[in-house]
């Protein structure tokens, strides 16, 4: 595999990440370092893990992978898309968007996210075994990209701000439920 393909799929890989990272940014009053490095290591991260440990599963375990990766995808990001849609829905009196920052990019949240934005990666790996990739350099370009990719849907979706939170919230929740809906009309259909 040349290095135009691989940058080609790692592009491809952190389209989910930076979807996911500007709806996070439209939440924001400010973009502080913190973020940016949170959003940035955790979508980059889990695309670098993942084809790692798609890669070690090999072909032994691909069928049963590419069975259910678009379902669990599709339910993380339908969930977390519906709670944003709820909290958008919900009447604030002010426009206080560090309000829920912890909330926003605390653990559970940050996990459920990479990981659902990675598992296509799961199946790359699978992918990178079977045509004998070199893994190390691939994963470091696919880890780089979607850490780069991130942090600039980031600061994309905090160009709109505070003002428009409660509509950002909305689009955010729909664009979460529809990249979950694309992963599964992908595996499915095609």
């Amino acid at each position: 595999m040349g290095l135009l393909e691989l940058l080609i799929i790692a592009v491809g890989l952190s389209m989910d990440a930076f979807a996911v990272s500007i709806s996070k940014g439209l939440s924001l009053k400010r973009i502080r370092l913190e973020h940016a490095l949170k959003v940035g290591l955790w979508f980059g991260g889990f695309q670098a893990l993942m084809p790692l440990i798609g890669y070690m599963l090999g072909s032994t375990f691909a069928e049963i992978v590419s069975a259910f990766d678009h379902w669990v995808a599709f339910v993380l990001l339908s969930l977390i898309g519906g709670n944003m849609i709820k909290e958008s829905l919900e009447k604030e009196d002010d426009c206080e968007c560090n309000k829920k920052d912890k909330n926003g990019f605390g653990f559970t949240t940050m996990f459920t996210l990479a990981v659902a934005t990675s598992i296509d990666a799961l199946a790359i790996g699978v992918t990178f075994a079977f045509f004998k990739v070199a893994i190390i350099p691939s994963i470091i370009a696919i880890g780089i990209t979607t850490f780069l990719f991130s942090i600039a849907g980031l600061k994309i979706g905090n160009i709109f701000g505070c003002k428009y939170k409660s509509h950002a919230e909305l689009f955010g929740g729909i664009i979460l439920i529809l990249i979950g809906l694309k992963i599964l009309i992908e595996h499915t259909i095609f």
